[in-house]
């Protein structure tokens, strides 16, 4: 499709940075009055990687120019967006908070949004993105602006400056200044404070063996990719009301109940582990991505700006998958979740404060999130974005018609999202190997065991 390049730039927040100084960000010496903001061992352990997502708005929309000129205000209150990385003296990776400015790029597209949706993951939607190889901004965003006056918004943001839940709050906040209100609540920067160490540190757990895990860099190893198919189910609000009531009888203690999450992470592990036709005593895995803010005692503020997500990794055997009850892995997946405590928490904070995760007995420390174009089989990587606060997102035509993360080349990651349908209920992003994917989709709503 011949799709129009309006405009290219750079986008710097609208005001002046320098009362950031007072903020209780851990700051370090660098030749610059601007702030400098260590990663923490949070950032370090999220992929290392720009993240995109594409939401879509039908007309009416606001111009591009009150668009932009809201981003600009809303920036003065996310620095970290318009920042940059660099490598302090100490050899750290820090974001530097110089209002370096984010990439926005304009673009026109000669149709109607109505002919383009709903999107198909499958297919190529990279001219809707701005690129996410060798860039150095962190947040960029691309305005495609269709003949109807409907509106694609695609955004990248790199992930080691926040995390989902992060990324949620600065949009409906960008909204919120497009409709000329002020943002409700101020985002929390001190990531000193939420990565503070107890004394004497008390580490716990095998962290370098679970958020990190050593490497050797052998340039003689090329990786091997895979071809990987995207697509989306939707589960709708009917079947999930119909799946919770089949685990809840199948649940030997009646007063226990699963979040709907777990309910369908349950049926939706179940059914990849019966399409990849996998060996019945082989052992599969789910790292689920947990939320630290309402976990760590003294709860962290949900608006803290950053990375605080750890993860919890259920395992089971094939035949317990495949011959065990929804409950059962429900149950499997609750219990693994709920030991990320405010206890392991604070273990892995003080992990990063007493190692220099990076180099460790001369050993490369790096996360164990997976890189693009790796295959996960027979273990799944899985985020819920379903308390994410998209049905916020309102420039003032409406809440989001379409919205989805298109590029996740990793074979086995799931993300959860709360569907944009008038139906309700949720959809599944999911990447398989192309041939699990007819049996996956012709198993997926089927609640047999």
């Amino acid at each position: 499709m011949a799709i129009g390049l309006i405009n290219n730039t750079i986008l710097k927040a609208g005001s002046s940075l320098t009362s950031l100084s007072t903020m209780h960000d851990q700051s370090v010496s660098f030749p610059t009055d601007d702030v400098v903001i260590p990663l923490t061992v949070f950032d370090k352990a999220a992929f290392d990687l720009h993240v995109a997502v594409l939401y879509a708005f039908k007309p009416p929309m606001p111009s591009n120019e009150v668009l932009k000129d809201a981003l600009s205000k809303v920036l003065v209150y996310y620095p970290h967006l318009a920042g940059r990385f660099i490598t302090d003296d100490l050899g750290r990776t820090c974001i530097i908070l110089n209002n370096a400015g984010v990439r926005i790029t304009e673009t026109y597209i000669p149709s109607t949004l109505a002919e383009q949706l709903p999107f198909n993951p499958s297919k190529d939607v990279s001219h809707l993105l701005p690129p996410v190889e060798g860039v150095e901004e962190l947040f960029q965003i691309q305005l495609n602006r269709y003949a109807c006056g409907g509106l694609v918004i695609g955004e990248t943001s790199h992930h080691r400056v926040a995390d989902g839940q992060s990324m949620s709050s600065f949009f409906v906040a960008w909204a919120r200044m497009v409709r000329g209100f002020d943002i409700d609540t101020l985002p929390y920067h001190d990531r000193f404070a939420v990565s503070q160490p107890r004394s004497p540190p008390n580490v716990e757990f095998d962290h370098p063996s679970i958020e990190f895990k050593k490497t050797v860099v052998n340039p003689d190893i090329t990786p091997v990719f895979s071809s990987i198919e995207t697509l989306i189910i939707n589960y709708s609000t009917d079947f999930i009301n119909k799946l919770k009531a089949k685990v809840l009888g199948e649940n030997s203690n009646p007063h226990r109940r699963y979040s709907t999450f777990e309910c369908l992470l349950s049926h939706t592990w179940k059914k990849v582990t019966q399409a990849r036709g996998l060996d019945l005593e082989e052992s599969t895995q789910v790292r689920v991505a947990v939320n630290g803010r309402a976990r760590i005692k003294p709860a962290v503020p949900m608006e803290y700006f950053g990375n605080l997500v750890l993860w919890a990794y259920p395992t089971l055997k094939v035949k317990e998958l495949l011959h065990e009850s929804h409950s059962y892995v429900a149950k499997a997946i609750h219990d693994e979740v709920i030991r990320v405590d405010s206890r392991y928490f604070k273990s892995f904070i003080d992990f990063g404060a007493s190692t220099d995760v990076g180099n460790t007995e001369g050993e490369e420390l790096e996360a164990t999130a997976p890189e693009f174009g790796n295959t996960l089989c027979p273990n799944l990587e899985v985020d819920s974005w379903l308390r994410f606060q998209f049905h916020d997102l309102d420039f003032g035509g409406g809440s989001p018609c379409a919205f989805f993360p298109p590029n996740i080349p990793v074979e086995g990651l799931i993300i959860f999202l709360p569907t944009c349908s008038e139906d309700g209920g949720v959809d599944v992003v999911i990447s398989l190997l192309p041939e699990h994917v007819p049996l996956f989709r012709q198993i997926s709503h089927s609640m047999d065991d």
